[in-house]
């Protein structure tokens, strides 16, 4: 299971720290990323990070969000720097992992919301 936290209310310009921390076994090898979704659109890519620490951004994400894990490898962070409104959705965490790479893992998502 995957749980998601961190989300909230911020002014535009603000900051938050999204924390998602895997319960059970998890695969040295895997992948760990976060999306985002607002009503009516499809959820979308934001970030990535490898249990080798290579990470790949969204082009909007570049320069202002930062992937990272937690060093016992069970974690995975998001910071959100300079949020705008359009950076509101709700944030899930996902989780892929060798050899079922196919195999999708999926937090409950926690929700960030910038007003304009």
């Amino acid at each position: 299971q995957l749980q998601a936290s961190g989300g909230g209310l911020v002014q535009s310009g603000g900051s938050l720290r999204l924390s998602c921390s895997v319960s059970g076994r998890i695969s040295s090898n895997n992948r760990m990323a976060w999306y985002r979704q607002v009503p009516e659109k499809q959820r979308e890519f934001v970030a990535v990070v490898t249990s080798r620490g290579d990470a790949n951004y969204a082009d909007f994400a570049k320069g202002r969000f930062t992937i990272s894990r937690g060093t016992a490898g069970d974690t995975v962070y998001l910071q959100l720097n300079n949020l705008t409104p359009e950076d509101t959705a709700i944030y899930y965490c996902n989780v892929v992992q060798f050899p079922q790479w196919n195999i999708d893992y999926w937090g409950q998502g926690t929700q960030v919301t910038v007003p304009a």
